[in-house]
């Protein structure tokens, strides 16, 4: 009998019974149904396939089997998944047999022989009461762009209750977590039940651009507001009118970037990099952080402002080791996902892989899980995988007490990051003291700085510099005007 694919996605039934006649006959009647057959000629058979990864929805038991106790068959198979679904069958109509399976646990009893249309009832009433109890167990939600929300912890069904409330109220929401925790799939979750679910929903990584890219990816620019802007282009805030803007890493976003981000959230107006209209912005912000950030508000990386703008609603995403109770869903969910998206056959693993799986700390969180699941995939080497993830820890564990300064970029403070931040508020400084010197005098200023004017100008904007006083202003405007003279 070949076995059925465990990647149909098809609620599947799992048929115990040492009759190979009666095991056909069980298939045959549910040919036609949409479930996915699974077949045992013993308890110990069935006990095999649960190990290795089987997740039926039901199973359909013989209690009567030569040699076998059918409570002890029930008891062994709940060792393996405890809440299984199971019921049990037989030729024996005794009421006390049928009494003391109940009494065990099983859903219904069905007296052989039996028709299609008893076990079509029985199992239309046992699989929505199965489909029922998972729910409460796990959750497993379609998102788009072919991702996924999983909630087995009580955690994270309080986050998806959470969603659910904060979808219907349209205010910025704050994401926080370490990095791979799945942020990016909750604020995808949030546009998808929000009334904004039919417009776009953007993301946007605020650590992978440069500042001034960054910015005119943000807001758009006109034809000539900068060299190589030789034609009008739109920003997310303009693409994404309607929808749902995602700010990921935003905690990477310099300050005067943020200032202007603070703009539009207060009231919704923007500018084009080299406008002078303003634009209106109907977005939904989503913002995603990994960084520490009462810390990035105490150095100043963050702005407070824009924080408590953001943080109207704040949900923090519990990273994979303090929701272990969710890794062995979560080991399957990525197994069958990627057998379907690379055409592998899944490979069999035993109830040892599982439990090393939910052992490890994965400090790269849902991330981390799934390259392991594709490296499972490829290489079918369970005693490999069992090794790497008993190894790996020791690794992790070692490497911050030797090398402390990297421990810094999970807050947003690497080295990189660091330099580009000093070298904005030196060159910051630099412009301010120039331009007082100089009386406001921009011309005058720029020259001294060997840089173009419209560079000068656009710095200014950059840093948000303004003059000390209406006297300034004053001095600036007189310059200006002999300059010209």
């Amino acid at each position: 009998m070949k076995r059925a694919s465990l990647t149909s996605g098809k609620e599947c039934i799992l048929v115990i019974d040492d009759d190979p006649a009666m095991l056909e006959y069980t298939q045959a009647l549910l040919a036609s149904e949409p479930y996915r057959i699974e077949l045992a000629t013993n308890a110990t058979q069935a006990v095999q396939l649960l190990e290795q990864g089987l997740t039926p929805d039901l199973i359909l038991l013989d209690i009567a089997q030569a040699g076998c106790d059918g409570l002890q068959a029930m008891e062994a198979c709940r060792a393996v998944r405890p809440g299984q679904k199971i019921v049990v069958f037989s030729c024996l109509s005794r009421p006390d047999v049928i009494v003391q399976a109940l009494r065990h646990g099983a859903l219904d009893f069905i007296a052989k022989p039996f028709y299609k249309s008893d076990l079509d009832q029985v199992l239309r009433r046992c699989l929505a009461s199965s489909s029922e109890s998972a729910s409460d167990q796990s959750h497993v939600e379609s998102v788009a762009g072919g991702l996924s929300f999983v909630a087995a912890s009580p955690a994270m069904k309080q986050i998806r209750t959470r969603l659910t409330q904060v979808a219907a109220v349209d205010m910025p929401v704050l994401l926080l977590g370490e990095s791979g925790v799945g942020k990016d799939v909750l604020a995808r979750l949030i546009h998808q039940l929000s009334a904004r679910a039919d417009k776009p929903f953007l993301k946007v990584n605020c650590a992978a651009l440069p500042l001034d890219l960054l910015e005119s990816e943000l807001f758009g620019y006109e034809a000539g507001a900068f060299t190589g802007a030789t034609r009008s282009k739109p920003g997310m805030f303009e693409l994404c009118h309607g929808g749902t803007l995602f700010l990921d890493e935003i905690g990477e976003m310099s300050p005067s970037l943020q200032a202007k981000l603070l703009h539009v959230l207060q009231d919704g107006q923007f500018s084009r990099l080299g406008a002078r209209t303003v634009s209106q912005a109907d977005v939904r912000i989503v913002a995603a952080t990994n960084i520490n950030v009462q810390k990035a508000m105490e150095t100043r990386g963050f702005r407070e402002d824009l924080y408590y703008r953001l943080s109207a609603f704040t949900i923090k995403v519990p990273p994979l080791r303090e929701r272990r109770e969710e890794i062995p869903l979560l080991f399957r969910h990525f197994l069958e996902e990627f057998s379907r998206r690379y055409a592998h056959q899944p490979p069999v693993y035993s109830q040892r892989l599982i439990v090393a799986c939910s052992r490890h700390d994965w400090p790269g969180n849902l991330r981390e899980l799934e390259n392991f699941v594709k490296r499972f995939l490829v290489l079918k080497d369970e005693r490999l995988s069992i090794s790497e993830l008993e190894q790996e820890p020791e690794v992790e564990l070692e490497t911050p007490k030797k090398d402390t300064a990297c421990h810094h970029a999970e807050e947003g403070r690497c080295l990189k990051m660091l330099v580009r931040r000093l070298k904005e508020r030196a060159e910051e400084k630099v412009i301010e003291e120039v331009l007082a010197s100089n009386n406001w005098n921009c011309k005058l200023a720029a020259s001294q700085l060997h840089i173009s004017y419209k560079a000068l100008l656009y710095k200014i904007k950059q840093y948000g510099i303004t003059p000390v006083s209406e006297e300034v202003m004053a001095g600036s405007a007189a310059g200006m005007r002999s300059t010209h003279a």
